[in-house]
């Protein structure tokens, strides 16, 4: 039995995200999917003294409606900088904050073109901290079906799952 979950890259996506992952075999990133504004592919919250802050990585979107999350471009780089500030200046007190500050900052020194690359290496990163050795794949590594209605099955398909979670 092979058991398949699908779902489009978020950036620094919620405990259930992971909790999915583990549960399944392989987990598809569906980053064949439209770019949707004001979403979670490319922002979350972080917990503050102060309350929820958001934290963006800036897209471009100027003319690019119908844009895949796969093709979505990130728009400079003085975000990362600035996430970095945020969680250091939110967390640096937090037990366990310089372990994960060592394997985490690094991934905000790097320069990141695609939104769809950087949330599938955080994703991953995480991954490798919880100890979850689901395989990880992306959609554009399968035959997609023109009909989005069988996008999922064909995956599946393809996939050789049993399960589709």
């Amino acid at each position: 039995m092979k058991r398949v979950a699908i779902l489009q890259s978020n950036y620094v996506p919620w405990k259930g995200y992971f909790d999915l992952m583990a549960s399944v075999d392989e987990f598809v990133l569906y980053d064949d999917m439209q770019y949707t504004r004001r979403d979670w592919r490319n922002r979350n919250r972080i917990k503050t003294p102060h309350g929820l802050q958001w934290l963006t990585v800036p897209v471009q979107v100027k003319g690019r409606f119908a844009q895949s999350i796969r093709d979505t471009l990130i728009d400079g780089d003085a975000w990362a900088d600035s996430h970095w500030k945020a969680l250091t200046l939110n967390y640096r007190r937090a037990p366990a904050f310089e372990v994960t500050a060592s394997w985490l900052e690094p991934m905000y020194r790097q320069p990141w073109t695609h939104l769809s690359v950087l949330n599938r290496a955080l994703i991953e990163a995480v991954c490798l901290r919880l100890d979850i050795s689901t395989r990880v794949s992306n959609s554009w590594d399968y035959v997609l079906q023109d009909e989005r209605s069988e996008r999922l099955a064909s995956i599946c398909e393809q996939a050789g799952a049993t399960t589709y979670v």
